[in-house]
């Protein structure tokens, strides 16, 4: 159910056969996301405009870029262990990125989804990720012995916690001719 708290009344409704693992909004889209599946939807009237297929998924791992533009970037797992799948609905381009080894544990974008940062659930490395052309532009070793998730992307860095209760702040390198303005903190993140 989409509930309008301005008119306090139910302005939608989406029915699956199985579990909802996770929901995400932004101003012209509602993404909801199964074990096997990802659904995104036109806000304003609900209609059906893509379905994903990914691998199994039952931590509902997925992002979307919040910035109120053309623009809109996706990225969910990938139908492969350790792959993240980036969809550019303004460029109708779809990307996969080997990004790890092993299973994803979270995975992040900046507010224009231009860079996505994953890390998997041995949790040692986080990645950062030009989501144009997949390149990898970064990556942080944490503690070994700690699990480590990119928990808040920022305007010039990521945030990652991690299972032993340790912050880490990282600078983020991008390239010379990116604008650090463009990549804003959505702070939506829920890892």
């Amino acid at each position: 159910m989409i509930w309008d708290d301005h008119q306090s009344r139910c302005i939608g409704e989406l029915s699956f056969r199985s579990d909802v693992r996770a929901i995400r909004l932004r101003r012209d889209r509602v993404v909801v996301v199964l074990e096997h599946k990802i659904y995104v939807y036109n806000f304003s009237d609900l209609k059906l405009l893509h379905q994903v297929e990914t691998i199994g998924n039952p931590r509902g791992l997925c992002a979307l870029s919040p910035a109120s533009s053309n623009s809109v970037v996706l990225a969910c797992l990938g139908l492969h262990k350790g792959q993240v799948r980036v969809e550019q609905y303004g460029l109708r381009k779809t990307k996969f990125i080997s990004a790890h080894d092993s299973h994803l544990a979270c995975l992040a974008l900046t507010f224009d989804g231009r860079l996505l940062a994953t890390a998997s659930i041995k949790g040692t490395l986080i990645r950062v990720y030009n989501t144009l052309d997949g390149t990898q532009l970064q990556e942080e070793l944490i503690v070994p012995t700690s699990t480590a998730l990119p928990s808040r992307p920022l305007r010039s860095g990521w945030v990652v916690s991690s299972d032993k209760g340790t912050i880490h702040v990282f600078s983020l390198k991008v390239p010379a001719e990116a604008d650090a303005a463009e990549h804003q903190c959505c702070g939506c993140c829920s890892c």
